[in-house]
């Protein structure tokens, strides 16, 4: 579960560029123990985000605070607490993946001793970490680029599109990788087009369209899980008068030859007692299993995810 120390916060965070603005009033909180999502189309401004997150791109208004530090202001000492995947890592292809991580702390300097071998066991590599990069699967170059952003013992991890251009394989040992980092008590900063996966290991999640955060939360209030109702009955218009009568149904419309209403899960049973005594009777009555994919693409106008 995630914790209460908070990580990063952006306050009222701008970066117009000219008469551009790529970032609005972006007000965000992340915690330790959390994987939290950042999510929107192309154009949307999270690249943009990152960078002022980095210390990379300076606001024009607003501040992002890392452990309470102002990265635009005092960006270097606070740097040493974040890891970050930007892009496909690069290695030295005829070194291991030890040797490689050996390299970095050597360059690092402030590594402790078995630091290494602990990463390597972490995102699963300690059985292949004496074999030469150059052989490694794109799933395990993935993991082995994310110890690396690991040596230091960051506070928070920003892994920006990690299973991007990765076989099935390789993505699924990303995403089973990304909630144990957070069990470890990283905060995760995740940026991802792959919505399913991000479903699977999100705390929560924020969706963004033209800069500003059109939608944040966690991922059951996102997807209003346990509040809607699927419901299918030969009279669909009787269906839809009846449910409309009913105080405590607080909303009800005709979605793909079924009926989504606002009705809590469990009063199913209730609701189902009272259409039968109108003679409304139910082909049938589940829960509406909303996907992220659906909220996301109602979100931003069904625009593609980048």
């Amino acid at each position: 579960m995630p914790g209460d120390r908070e990580i990063l916060r952006t306050e009222g965070l701008w970066k117009r560029y000219g008469e551009i603005t790529a970032v609005a009033d972006m007000n965000l909180r992340v915690y330790e123990r959390e994987v939290f999502s950042f999510l929107g189309p192309n154009g949307a401004g999270k690249s943009t985000t990152v960078g002022m997150i980095l210390g990379l791109v300076r606001p024009t208004h607003g501040r992002a605070l890392v452990l309470g530090h102002d990265m635009a202001t005092h960006p270097w000492p606070t740097l040493k607490r974040v890891g970050a995947v930007i892009e496909t890592p690069a290695f030295y292809p005829y070194l291991s993946g030890y040797e490689n991580l050996r390299t970095l702390a050597l360059m690092l300097r402030d590594i402790p001793p078995g630091r290494i071998d602990e990463m390597l066991e972490l995102v699963g590599l300690r059985e292949r970490g004496r074999d030469a990069y150059k052989h490694y699967s794109l799933g395990m170059k993935q993991r082995l680029g994310i110890a690396s952003t690991l040596l230091r013992n960051p506070d928070l991890v920003i892994l920006d599109e990690p299973t991007n251009g990765l076989d099935p394989a390789g993505t699924r040992e990303v995403r089973e990788l990304i909630p144990r980092l957070a069990e470890q008590g990283h905060a995760i900063f995740l940026c991802s087009h792959l919505l399913h996966e991000v479903q699977a290991v999100s705390d929560r999640v924020a969706i963004v369209k033209k800069g500003r955060v059109v939608s944040q939360g966690t991922v059951e209030e996102l997807l209003g899980r346990g509040q809607y109702l699927r419901l299918r009955a030969d009279d669909m218009p009787g269906l839809l008068r009846a449910l409309d009568a009913v105080p405590w149904v607080t909303g009800a419309e005709a979605v793909d030859g079924y009926v989504r209403a606002a009705v809590p899960v469990a009063r199913a049973a209730e609701l189902n007692g009272i259409l039968a005594q109108q003679r409304i009777l139910l082909s049938e009555l589940s829960p509406w299993e909303t996907e992220l994919e659906d909220v996301f693409l109602e979100l931003t106008g069904a625009e593609a995810v980048a």
